[in-house]
């Protein structure tokens, strides 16, 4: 990782070589076989199965700016040229909702769309406190799992303007459209990995009658490709996508899609032998990791 996000340095993960194109699986390793089983379904699918028809060919993204201070944030947002929209981390532990404001109107500077995700990281009253600071200067598109449960994101609905999606109330859910049914959140974000594929996400956002954007669960250049066929095939897609944190990464395992334009191909990603071999894990990892897929592929 080019800096620290979601706590990690290093991105860990499983490749699968089948018959219909490249699988990734990337269950985050504190993950066990019960929540991991279904990024395991997830690279089945994408390695053995037909690929759904794509409605579109190229799909816009937002920036991903992590919780660095604000005057790294123009060296971030330079690695996602084009760019209208940008998705802020806020709430990170150890920081200061002053930190959260000031990363935030440097991205505002640079880029007219701003939306922010806390990760569940703040109840409900602080979360109405980080709503009006960080709209004190200019407008949010939305706020994303500000708080960790379903009732406080209810409750929080109530309490301000700004627009709240939900990522981690859909994707670690056992009931994914819970939060919709609740009336809970303005707009949902999916992504392909953690709801099992292509196909299941599909399948939820096609019960879902809020706007939807998909996102990545930090993956390669794989998984990235699986998400943008996702968003390809959605009937409406109003908002930029989640799916440009590729740039996080020092080095990838194919060709780093660049945006144009804000926007990303959809097209799926072939790995490079070269970098395979070159960022392979050791031989115990390896075995740590196929002795994950058969634990979770017991739960399929």
């Amino acid at each position: 990782m080019r800096v620290r996000f979601r706590g990690i340095t290093v991105r860990e993960l499983a490749l699968i070589d089948g018959p219909a194109g490249w699988g990734e699986f990337g269950a985050f390793v504190e993950y066990q076989p019960p929540e991991a089983s279904a990024w395991l379904a997830s690279a089945l699918e994408a390695a053995y199965r037909p690929a759904p028809e794509a409605r579109r060919d190229r799909v816009p993204i937002n920036a991903t700016v992590p919780a660095v201070p604000a005057e790294r944030v123009a060296e971030v947002l330079a690695r996602f040229p084009g760019a209208r929209t940008a998705k802020v981390k806020v709430a990170e532990p150890g920081q200061t909702l002053a930190d959260d404001v000031a990363r935030v109107n440097a991205v505002r500077a640079e880029v007219p769309v701003v939306r922010v995700d806390a990760n569940g990281g703040w109840s409900v009253d602080e979360a109405v406190e980080a709503a009006a600071a960080l709209t004190a200067d200019g407008d949010l598109e939305y706020l994303e799992q500000p708080c960790p449960t379903v009732e406080e994101l209810a409750a929080l609905r109530k309490r301000i303007d700004v627009p709240i999606a939900a990522d981690e109330s859909i994707r670690k859910a056992e009931d994914p459209l819970r939060v919709v049914r609740a009336h809970a959140a303005d707009i949902a974000v999916l992504k392909v990995a953690p709801l099992g594929g292509v196909g299941r996400m599909l399948d939820v956002a096609a019960q879902i009658d809020i706007p939807i954007v998909v996102s990545s669960a930090l993956d390669s250049s794989v998984g990235i490709g699986r998400g943008l066929l996702a968003a390809a095939a959605l009937p409406e897609l109003r908002h930029a996508c989640g799916l440009g944190t590729g740039g996080l990464f020092v080095e990838d395992i194919a060709e780093p899609r660049v945006p144009v334009d804000g926007s990303l191909p959809v097209r799926p990603a072939v790995p490079d032998p070269a970098r395979l071999q070159a960022l392979a894990a050791p031989a115990p990892r390896r075995q740590w990791w196929i002795d994950r897929v058969r634990a979770c592929h017991r739960l399929l």
